[in-house]
């Protein structure tokens, strides 16, 4: 049994690699109002601040990343360094790559945007109620089909023995095969009602007409043409070995538990297209830096119009008091996408949190600057949240000018 270990323990500190280069080019100076930063120093010094294990950054500017940096130790309270290679898990963060994985099957003419459930899925799943059947993609993606947000019964549904008896597709299809007959509605006011169920109904519409597993998609589609070598899903350390910064669990008492592998180190992967991706920060900075051109450098993914309708507005979010770290709690959404008035801001800004509990990661994009701002760390909760975004303030601040 590993030493639980309370939230207040300080790790000890530790400094990343600065560097040196990233797809063949040299790292870039920083611009003139980005000033003398030395990322290294912030990181730690906002790390050590926080009580955090681990914590990453990264800034993308016209597609070159110009400041990158990992501090910190992959056990909290462990001698064991993090690198630039190491692998943060980026929860909810994969919706966005799920949605461009819809994009393509809508590209294709596999799918449309206003494509429903029944149409799709119709002959897996009979006697779905009217309301589920109707529907569609586009309201998946945008929370707004009137799945409600993770309950007690659908996380009975996440957690049960049936994931021994099926592989992943099937097992999701089987999933909403136990929850078809419930209907669904739409709240008044705003639609908006954050669904990972929904987006796991959206997973199996892309593997249903693509012929491919969601994990076969993401990988082929998503991970290689953007060359993210460390990209993965699961669990962030390999099975056996401390090789990355593993996710945190913080007790009712406040004890921490370094979660290192299996089942309870990340979500059930049923619900991987919902958000079970993993990667470095070097790697996400490459995603970031894709969304933040707009479709203006390779590799071509989606045509333009789809990445626009993937980067636009759907609907407005309505305000939540406190949301858990991870979901949005204001603003509008679009596919995959949040959109954000932050008052360090001189407009909206495309945005995401992702959490698995365990871990927690946000990303900022400004479209109009072609700049992108991913911040990663391996613990959850408030107080990760609240460094995360101080980090992200503070480096987006640095570079918009």
């Amino acid at each position: 049994m590993m030493t639980q270990l309370t939230a207040r323990t300080a790790p000890p500190k530790f400094t990343s690699r600065v560097l040196a280069g990233l797809m063949g080019a040299m790292l870039l100076a920083a611009p003139a109002t980005a000033g003398d930063l030395d990322l290294d120093s912030y990181l730690e010094t906002v790390r050590e601040e926080s009580g955090l294990p681990a914590l990453a950054a990264a800034v993308v500017k016209d597609g070159k990343t110009v400041a990158v940096a990992a501090v910190g130790t992959r056990i909290l309270g462990k001698d064991l360094p993090v690198t630039l290679d190491d692998r943060f898990h980026i929860g909810s963060n994969t919706k966005s790559m799920t949605a461009t994985l819809a994009g393509m099957m809508v590209d294709e003419g596999r799918l449309r945007w206003d494509s429903s459930i029944g149409e799709v899925l119709g002959d897996d799943v009979k006697g779905m109620s009217e309301s589920l059947a109707n529907a569609t993609l586009e309201q998946l993606l945008s929370h707004s089909s009137g799945i409600p947000s993770d309950n007690e019964s659908i996380g009975d549904l996440y957690f049960n023995a049936d994931v021994f008896d099926y592989n992943l597709s099937a097992l999701r299809v089987h999933l909403i095969d136990q929850w078809k007959t419930n209907e669904i509605t739409v709240p008044d006011g705003s639609p908006f009602q954050y669904s990972n169920l929904g987006y796991l109904i959206a997973g199996v519409m892309i593997e249903k007409t693509s012929g491919t597993t969601w994990e076969q998609l993401i990988r082929e589609r998503i991970f290689e043409p953007l060359e993210m070598q460390t990209a993965g899903l699961g669990p962030q350390a390999t099975y056996g070995k401390l090789d990355a910064p593993v996710g945190h669990r913080i007790g009712p008492d406040g004890t921490v538990t370094p979660m290192l592998w299996g089942p309870a180190a990340d979500g059930p992967q049923v619900i991987a297209p919902a958000g079970n991706a993993h990667m470095s920060v070097v790697d996400y900075a490459k995603w970031a830096g894709w969304n933040a051109g707009a479709g203006e450098r390779g590799p071509e993914l989606v045509s333009a119009d789809t990445l626009q309708q993937l980067h636009t507005p759907k609907v407005v979010t309505p305000i939540r008091k406190n949301p858990p770290p991870g979901t949005p709690g204001t603003g509008d959404y679009g596919f995959g996408w949040g959109f954000v008035e932050f008052d360090w801001a001189d407009k909206p800004l495309m945005t995401h949190n992702g959490s698995n509990s365990m871990n927690l990661a946000k990303i900022v994009v400004d479209l109009d600057r072609d700049l992108a701002v991913v911040v990663m760390t391996n613990y959850p909760g408030t107080t990760a949240d609240e460094a995360a975004g101080k980090v992200m303030q503070h480096l987006y601040e640095a570079y918009a000018e």
